[in-house]
């Protein structure tokens, strides 16, 4: 599949490396990427379901446009919401419902965690799509 610029760049960093724990660094440094979402606005609306770890986001359109505001009690989950945030940030809705986890796949990230954190990035993958489904 053909991705978008910054998530094929992201493909390619993690398909170089080769030792999985200097991948699961890797994806902990992407924390860095998210718009964090303020732990005073962490409520039940925008609480991950399904995730091991706590885990809030929260999507707005703004003329076409989606942008992802996250946040998360563990650095590796943050990380995978900073990897999300990459993937949808800036782009139109059309693009976003076009998305696939299959990127992350693509890019041996879920196969570098446990099958609860990797079911978790599914979890806010698929919350992200949601609401903005529901927006249009």
């Amino acid at each position: 599949m053909t991705w978008p610029p910054a998530i094929q760049e992201i493909i390619e960093e993690f398909k170089d490396i080769e030792d999985q724990f200097e991948k699961l660094e890797v994806l902990m440094d992407f924390s860095s990427e998210v718009d964090e979402l303020p732990t005073e606005e962490w409520n039940d609306d925008n609480l991950v379901r399904g995730c091991q770890s706590i885990a809030h986001v929260e999507v707005e359109i703004d003329q076409g446009s989606v942008h992802m505001r996250a946040a998360a009690d563990a650095k590796m989950v943050q990380g995978l919401q900073g990897i999300l945030s990459i993937a949808v940030n800036g782009s139109s809705v059309e693009d976003v419902l076009k998305l696939t986890p299959e990127f992350a796949e693509e890019a041996g990230i879920l196969n570098s965690l446990t099958p609860s954190r990797s079911n978790g990035f599914r979890t806010m993958f698929d919350m992200v799509q949601s609401i903005v489904r529901e927006a249009v």
